[in-house]
């Protein structure tokens, strides 16, 4: 597991450039699973569950570090599954904190 999970997010209100795509394929072998999707400014990552209440339980936890954080994904949820997608929305692309978050969120399934 990557150390990323124990540092914190820092605010971003913009004009600041998003990561290149060295340093996204840098951040990417930190996390597990995650992707890249093919204009380089959002990753995501798909969670299964065995049952309803397992997904929103961990939906739950989703909210619960993102608030921590004050870095929020967009989630699709489903009776027995979770699709999350981290982009930073004020520079249209991706940072340190996405992946941040990413790993608190893998994380979570190491417990």
């Amino acid at each position: 597991m990557s150390e990323l999970h124990t540092i914190r997010c820092v605010g971003c209100e913009g004009g600041i450039p998003a990561l290149t795509n060295d340093e996204i394929n840098k951040f990417l072998k930190q996390v597990q699973g995650w992707e890249v999707s093919k204009d380089s400014k959002m990753i995501s990552k798909r969670f299964t569950f065995k049952g309803f209440y397992k997904t929103m339980a961990f939906v739950n936890a989703i909210a619960w570090i993102a608030n921590q954080e004050n870095h929020h994904p967009d989630m699709e949820v489903g009776y027995n599954y979770c699709l999350v997608k981290f982009t930073t929305h004020a520079i249209n692309g991706l940072t340190k904190n996405d992946f941040i978050c990413a790993a608190k969120i893998d994380s979570l399934e190491a417990n």
